[in-house]
């Protein structure tokens, strides 16, 4: 009898695996192999795909020709955008758009597991999208293709979930280090925004896979920088204040193209029609806009304009760069909110530019032997536009150095992107990456452990120590600390209501200014208007953000519905305790995920419902509501008013929850029937 191709390819690749342990090869060892490998099969695959770019752009060239200028244009990129679309509803939902949320999700529900289609269709897709016309980046697709190939090699070589996870991140890296020729700046972007963490094996593999892209891109392609840079050193100390406000503009040109950008997506999502149509209006739009502005400069990626641009010193009028920074901006969120696949890196380099250019023409005319050079703050205003959207401000920093091989910029790119990163993190808490996934209930940020504890509320691990009266003494104060053994008791009133705290410090000066040990602890403990306050009802994570903006060890526990009612204090081992619970829920979610999709890889998938005000399972318990799921559906989170729950069988369902499930395609509807 004849063996499958599959079987036999799951038989080498235990093989493989066998092998490997037999040998007792060094871990570090096979993770740097693997690491070149999935950096040498991006770097051919970035080659691929930019000569599929070229082979796009010149069928849409020749339809140009035939049908004229304009129309042709229209024409061509709405039948790429209508191919776009079919390609994205038949092969791979996760092609859609700029890539990276997709590859954040496998990183954090999926234990880095990415389906080996989604490269081949993000390709596809996105060579269409762009060699088009279309508005977006290079960068996105081949993140996805390059996470998608770590994935698939740590999953062939059976590595865990975390060494799958770096190994995604070496393919972010590689592709990063393929488009830009920039391999310091890929590995920082893996680290800082896929990987979310600095650690030396991490670093080394990231290093190694972003440096194996960068060879095979340069023997190709070749080794110059993506712009040729003047000579744009610092002219004058006063510069760095005009660079401040270019890093206060470039935040809110930031927020804007981050609330723009997924308006738009949320508008296309709720138009009930096929994701074809929208995807071949989003395109057809772009070529209008496109139109508008001389030489279509708004379209594709738009960086070559921009070294251009750059390297002849930036001389564009203020008017005609607002208008292309505008058209810029519709243009791209007419492409990727719409559906189309590409990135978000390049149009932000682009309409940073140009906000660069716009502050640097005005500060020359108002201060001409101070801002010399308009074509330097183009080159700053790129970096810091990045950094405010995506919140990266070591990877936008080393990406704009690395594309202009320039240093004599490098004060005025740190400060204004570290400037536009604070300042866009003040007034929009999301990055255009993180922001998808926090509308499917997933919480991605900087803290992973306080992430993590989102899951864990407060009532579940406070400690109730017994409060001290407001009315007692320093003496029965003392005799409480040292039964307790405790540093910082809650203080409460004659009705049971917090009043205060008083801690061992407070002990301390009472004795050093010879106060009578019958004096109150009322007159010196801190009043409930000057300490920070936790509540019973908030996940653990927010506890301890306040808890750490303050240096504290402890935080009064109160009610929200009965204020000022003690319920108890959080301290920091209750928060390790809590860290715990959460870790072996999080555990317990993964474990039941995994099961279901070793069955049936292919056929299963994360989808998330809504509940209705109306529905069956509102009111009812995880445990009511599993006996009418089709076997082996896993509910994963909740997310319930901006908090990301964590379900256990006695949770219930409450209206309005964006709830997260797995499950296998074909049970969708029963399970959107038990949700809906």
């Amino acid at each position: 009898m004849q063996i499958p191709a599959s079987s036999r390819f799951v038989q080498l690749t235990s093989r493989i695996a066998a092998w490997l342990d037999r040998a007792q090869v060094s871990g570090q060892l096979v993770l740097s192999a693997t690491a070149v490998a999935v950096g040498l099969g991006t770097g051919f695959g970035a080659i691929v795909f930019i000569w599929m770019l070229g082979q796009v752009s010149a069928v849409r060239d020749l339809l140009r020709h035939w049908l004229g200028s304009a129309p042709g244009l229209i024409v061509a990129m709405a039948l790429a955008g209508f191919a776009v679309g079919w390609i994205i509803e038949r092969f791979a939902r996760e092609a859609k758009g700029h890539g990276v949320p997709e590859v954040m999700e496998a990183m954090v529900l999926r234990g880095g597991r990415i389906r080996p289609r989604v490269s081949l269709a993000k390709v596809i897709a996105s060579s269409l999208t762009i060699g088009a016309g279309g508005s977006a980046g290079r960068e996105g697709p081949i993140v996805q293709v390059g996470s998608a190939l770590g994935s698939t090699i740590g999953q062939v070589l059976r590595f865990s979930n975390e060494r799958i996870r770096t190994l995604v991140a070496c393919g972010a890296a590689a592709g990063i280090a393929a488009v830009f020729n920039a391999p310091i700046a890929g590995s920082i972007f893996a680290l800082e925004v896929i990987l979310g963490s600095f650690t030396a094996h991490n670093f080394a593999a990231v290093v190694i896979s972003a440096v194996s892209a960068s060879v095979v891109t340069q023997a190709y392609l070749g080794n110059r920088p993506s712009f040729d840079v003047p000579a744009y050193p610092l002219s004058h100390p006063a510069e760095l204040l005009i660079y401040l406000v270019l890093g206060l503009l470039a935040a809110v040109l930031a927020i804007v193209f981050i609330r723009g950008l997924y308006k738009v997506e949320d508008l296309s999502d709720a138009w009930n029609i096929p994701l074809r149509y929208k995807t071949a209006l989003g395109m057809a739009l772009t070529a209008v806009v496109g139109l508008l502005i001389p030489g279509e400069a708004v379209l594709g990626t738009g960086l070559p304009l921009i070294g251009d641009a750059i390297g002849s010193g930036f001389d564009f009028s203020i008017g005609l760069m607002l208008a292309i920074l505008a058209c810029k901006l519709l243009s791209t969120l007419f492409t990727l909110g719409t559906g189309n696949s590409g990135g978000v890196f390049a149009p932000s380099l682009f309409m940073g530019a140009m906000l660069g250019g716009i502050v640097g023409q005005a500060a020359h005319a108002l201060w001409p032997t101070v801002a010399v050079n308009p074509g330097a703050y183009a080159l700053v205003g790129m970096a810091a536009t990045f950094a405010g959207a995506a919140r990266a401000p070591m990877a936008a920093i080393l990406i704009v150095f690395e594309m202009s091989n320039d240093y004599r910029l490098i004060l005025p790119l740190m400060m204004a992107s570290v400037v536009a990163t604070l300042a866009a993190e003040l007034m929009f808490s999301e990055s255009i990456y993180t922001l998808k996934l926090k509308q499917k209930g997933i919480s991605v940020r900087r803290g992973r452990v306080v992430d993590v504890l989102q899951s864990v509320r407060v009532d579940e691990v406070l400690s109730k120590p017994k409060p001290l009266a407001h009315n007692a003494t320093l003496e029965q104060a003392e005799r409480e600390f040292a039964r307790q053994g405790r540093r910082t008791l809650p203080v409460v009133d004659g009705r049971s209501r917090l009043a205060g705290v008083f801690s061992l410090a407070d002990l301390e000066l009472a004795v050093q200014q010879d106060l009578p040990w019958k004096t109150p602890v009322r007159q010196l403990a801190t009043p409930l208007a000057g300490i920070s306050l936790a509540y019973a009802d908030e996940p653990v994570g927010e506890a301890l953000r306040r808890m750490s903006s303050r240096g504290l060890s402890m935080l009064p526990v109160v009610s929200r519905r009965r204020p000022g009612k003690l319920e108890g204090v959080v301290r920091r081992d209750d928060i390790l305790s809590a860290y715990d619970l959460a870790l072996a829920r999080r555990t317990e979610v993964e474990h039941r995920a995994e099961q279901l999709r070793a069955r049936n890889e292919e056929h299963t998938t994360f989808v998330e419902f809504q509940l209705s005000a109306r529905g069956w399972a509102v009111g009812k318990t995880i445990a009511d509501v599993a006996k009418r799921l089709p076997a082996g559906c896993v509910v994963v989170s909740i997310r319930r008013k901006g908090e990301v729950l964590i379900p256990r069988g006695a949770t219930r369902f409450q209206r309005a929850d964006q709830v997260m499930v797995y499950a296998r395609k074909e049970d969708l509807e029963a399970v959107r029937a038990t949700l809906g």
